[in-house]
């Protein structure tokens, strides 16, 4: 077992939660001809995946140096990527995959936080766009809806930059506005620790102590930052707390970049019924975490399958509707994912047993691309209309900036 399910594993499966353990259909594999129809059908609509961290690997095996380095080639094939966790992306299998467009994830963990975070969060976005321009025949770096559309009709693969998580503004609304300048078009508001202004997901296992109890008088002025620039609010990796706050105080659509239905599978890091149902309100989508520690129970033994996968689309499907989810694969962060959906060569496999599961080519549309290019428009709209409305100047009391024990060292899940 790799170091990731380990984590896993220590972190809830040990705490004493009680799982609603779902049974795993035998994965017999969609039919060559619902996989050929669902190709066509993605070449029409294609992906957009919610999240992926590959650009990690960069800064673990060449310290963010691409000198050489070939992103148009399967790296599961060559060393260093054969013999890590993280080799499922590279530009032949996104293509295989029918992927055009991806949030590219700006990560650093939770140790750098209060510490050299913002720094490194400016690294990775500088590796992202490096990364985009080292393949203009392929790729090309994208900060709005518009921006996606017409790298569709290009034929290119959209790259979008999310940041991965809150820690990287150090607690300044400025630098908030500055990754804003840069090209980051959302903020996970929290990761595997707590933030001043936000709670983790951990806090809903005891892993964590309650901080905020949500999001704090600053988090919800951070939030309503993000509205006004036109950022999107990612509610992935947050508390359930949490996400209630941030639907209370938010003037846009939110997202979850790469979450999926608690109702299926009972982990913190899924998104509840009762959060789900308030998204058709706000416009909101959940966009679905193929991690597999994530999606079944006991995940290392029993990594899952597509139809696993599948059970929590139509979760989301059936409470939120139709409109409101996506794919949000978290490839490159986590090391197990469920048969058929192994890397980003995958996606077919998803959307013909979704075929075979009842669903219309214009549903698959909306589930592939876009529901995320709706939500997006609408996050642009709103920030349009709040043009005459000034910065927010506030700055965070600084006793609540203070180090203290919420801060959890975990690696990314």
């Amino acid at each position: 077992m790799k170091a990731a399910c380990l984590r896993e594993l220590s972190f809830f499966a040990l705490v004493g939660l009680s799982w609603a353990i779902p049974t795993t259909k035998e994965y017999k594999g969609p039919s060559q001809e619902s996989i050929i129809q669902a190709k066509a059908i993605l070449d029409k609509y294609p992906i957009i995946d919610g999240h992926n961290d590959f650009v990690m690997g960069l800064r673990t095996y060449f310290e963010n140096d691409l000198t050489n380095f070939d992103f148009n080639t399967n790296l599961s094939a060559i060393e260093p990527w054969a013999s890590h966790y993280a080799d499922d992306t590279d530009i032949p299998r996104m293509k295989e995959g029918r992927v055009g467009g991806q949030f590219w994830s700006s990560f650093i963990s939770c140790d750098a936080q209060y510490k050299d975070a913002v720094q490194l969060f400016m690294e990775q976005i500088d590796v992202i766009k490096r990364l985009v321009q080292d393949n203009p025949n392929d790729m090309t770096f994208v900060t709005d809806a518009q921006g996606i559309e017409q790298a569709f009709a290009d034929k290119k693969i959209a790259s979008l930059i999310g940041v991965e998580s809150g820690h990287a503004i150090g607690e300044s609304l400025g630098m908030l506005r500055m990754l804003y300048e840069l090209g980051a078009r959302y903020m996970t508001l929290t990761h595997t620790c707590n933030t001043p202004r936000a709670d983790a997901a951990q806090v809903e296992s005891g892993e964590l102590p309650v901080r905020s109890d949500g999001l704090s008088d600053f988090g919800k002025l951070v939030v309503q930052e993000m509205n006004r620039l036109g950022m999107l609010v990612d509610l992935s990796h947050v508390s359930a707390r949490t996400m209630a706050d941030a639907m209370d105080v938010t003037r846009a659509p939110v997202i979850f970049s790469h979450s999926s239905a608690r109702s299926v599978y009972d982990h913190p890091r899924n998104v509840p019924d009762e959060i789900l149902s308030r998204l058709t309100d706000i416009d909101g989508i959940v966009m679905v975490n193929f991690f597999s520690c994530f999606v079944v129970p006991d995940c290392s033994e029993n990594h899952g399958n597509v139809l696993d996968i599948v059970a929590h689309v139509n979760k989301i499907r059936e409470v939120a509707g139709v409109d409101h989810v996506g794919i949000g694969s978290d490839f490159c962060g986590v090391d197990i994912s469920p048969e058929g959906l192994e890397d980003s060569a995958g996606y077919p496999n998803l959307f013909a047993a979704l075929l075979e599961d009842g669903w219309t080519e214009e549903e698959l549309g909306k589930l592939a691309s876009g529901n995320l290019i709706r939500v997006f428009k609408a996050v642009e709209a709103i920030r349009d209309t709040l043009t005459s409305e000034e910065p927010f100047q506030a700055w965070i009391p600084s006793e609540e900036v203070q180090a203290d024990e919420s801060q959890c060292r975990m690696e990314p899940w």
